[in-house]
């Protein structure tokens, strides 16, 4: 048995506990008091001193396209591959990868097979079947299938409201979420429709016919990269019991965190809003006729970034934290084991410097970054 102790740290769970000690066996936390006594513990344990610092749970990104997107301007602007050192010196200890615009030179299986390295690299990963197109992309034929038997696997991924996608029918969608909601059902897994939602004229609102059209129920719809022109129907999403993602950026991030705040002040239920870096995926810029007149890509970095600009607007910290962390991990269902600092869930832990950098990260009770920089990398990184 291995045994880490974090001492003196100042806990946010992610609600604010106040000094505290951590005490983690192999994988799991088995205690958090306001002090451990090592010395009279039976068993060897490395300490960890975080007087001074403040200890968050790891972050969960749920939307990064883990072997790059992009390609809206050819072949040479395929965004690469993410590397482990950059999810773990960004803070996070989970995602979820999915597939982008490009689904003719990327594909599921490849996606699948970086989750697995991934989750043997010792983080935690899952993906998504599916991309943008209708019919979706799949490994066994069917979505269904896909999610019911691959373990990995918890939902689809689909595109609405974009010039770049298959401008589904409700009632494609309706088909697409039956079939997931039913396979979720077969494999205990969440099930999400994990819709991109672009800036085209109908928004989230198809969400709302199939709500009123289908007996489905909300939870299954997850749009994402929510902006300030969908403030309302983010309102009504989340009244209802819906969760509306929003995409964390590293360029105008006070603005998206004024976005976030101006949703809440309109009636959002913040425990139903979570954030995501969009990390590897590409950011192209159209003029207004749709041509592409710049293109560069999200970092993950961002977001944690985008807590720190909700803070620097006036939020409580504590009330930032849960849009990375505990929201997250209650929209996919895996809050048993993640999402918060807790006797018996999962090791993911983060202590901060005393500027808000990521300086240490624990994924499962495994040291992934000391001092800001991977002290495990990927497989073939330098």
């Amino acid at each position: 048995m291995s045994f880490i102790c974090i001492k003196n740290g100042d806990v946010y769970a992610p609600e604010h506990l106040g000094k505290k000690d951590i005490l983690i066996c192999n994988d799991r936390i088995i205690d958090i008091s306001d002090s451990i006594d090592i010395g009279s513990f039976p068993y060897e344990v490395e300490i960890f001193d975080a007087e001074g610092n403040k200890v968050i749970p790891g972050l969960i990104d749920q939307h990064v396209h883990l072997t790059g997107g992009g390609g809206e301007k050819g072949f040479t602007s395929r965004v690469p591959e993410i590397k482990l050192s950059h999810i773990t010196e960004s803070g996070v200890t989970t995602v979820v990868g999915l597939l982008g615009t490009d689904s003719y030179t990327r594909d599921v299986e490849t996606l699948l097979a970086k989750t697995k390295a991934l989750n043997e690299e010792g983080i935690t990963a899952y993906c998504l079947t599916g991309a943008y197109s209708i019919p979706s992309v799949t490994i066994t034929g069917e979505v269904g299938k896909d999610i019911a038997f691959i373990d990995e696997i918890i939902g689809v991924k689909v595109a609405i409201s974009d010039h770049r996608c298959s401008n589904p029918t409700t009632e494609e969608l309706i088909k697409l979420a039956s079939e997931t909601r039913l396979a979720s059902l077969v494999s205990g897994k969440v099930g999400e429709v994990h819709m991109h939602t672009g800036s085209g004229k109908k928004g989230i609102g198809q969400i709302f016919e199939i709500l009123e059209n289908s007996d489905l129920p909300v939870k299954h719809f997850r749009p994402t990269h929510m902006r300030k022109s969908d403030e309302k129907n983010v309102v009504k999403l989340t009244s209802l019991g819906g969760y509306a993602d929003y995409s964390s950026t590293e360029n105008g991030a006070d603005m998206k965190a004024q976005d976030i705040i101006d949703a809440i002040a309109a009636g959002a239920d913040r425990e139903h809003i979570t954030i995501s870096s969009d990390s590897n995926g590409s950011l192209p810029k159209w003029n207004e006729k749709r041509e592409l007149i710049g293109i560069t890509y999200a970092k993950m970095t961002s977001l944690f970034g985008q807590v720190k600009a909700l803070v620097a607007k006036g939020m409580n910290f504590e009330d930032a934290l849960p849009f990375i962390t505990s929201n997250v991990a209650k929209a996919l269902e895996i809050d048993d084991r993640k999402g918060s600092l807790k006797t018996d869930k999962d090791a993911d832990v983060v202590i901060l410097d005393r500027e808000m950098n990521v300086d240490r990260v624990f994924a499962k009770g495994k040291l992934m970054v000391s001092g800001g920089k991977a002290v495990i990398k990927g497989f073939f990184e330098e």
